[in-house]
């Protein structure tokens, strides 16, 4: 192997020299059961962040309403709490928060693609409210936060 093989196989990626090696990844979500496109398929990032972008929105809204007529220096706290309780009761309930209902996605359990158990809602919302676990991903793009719960989020 020369030099300019070996430059442009770290410039092209762990993913693309395993691929010229052989492996097959295949589609994201492949290795998970899930299908490549349409319902169930992964969500894609934009959607998820799209989402999450909506809940945090109307949780700021909410703890800002709630505290109105108070001084507004605890509104970040109080959107969290929000944010946390409301995650909680409609990824518990129904399988999605209004923002991923909104943009067609739903959080299943990957044990069966069923909805997921409240306790496993409550490891996995409290993980995304600490923000770092959401950040570290998979090759299927599955944050931390999901891997931990057995969770994913998929097209509605």
């Amino acid at each position: 192997m020369d030099n300019r093989e070996a430059i442009g196989s770290w410039l092209s990626g762990p993913r693309a020299a395993a691929a010229d090696m052989g492996a097959d990844f295949g589609y994201r979500g492949k290795r998970l059961g899930l299908p490549e496109e349409g319902p169930g398929s992964l969500a894609p990032v934009g959607r998820r962040v799209g989402a999450l972008f909506i809940d945090w929105a109307l949780s700021a809204l909410t703890a800002f309403a709630l505290l109105a007529g108070r001084k507004l220096e605890g509104t970040s706290d109080w959107a969290l709490v929000v944010f946390v309780v409301m995650s909680v009761l409609m990824v518990g309930t129904v399988g999605s928060t209004l923002g991923k209902r909104l943009l067609g996605l739903r959080v299943v359990a990957l044990d069966g693609l069923g909805k997921l158990p409240v306790w496993r809602t409550v490891v996995r919302t409290v993980l995304l409210g600490i923000a770092v676990p959401a950040l570290i991903w998979d090759r299927d793009n599955r944050g931390l936060h999901d891997r931990l719960s057995g969770s994913v989020q998929v097209r509605g």
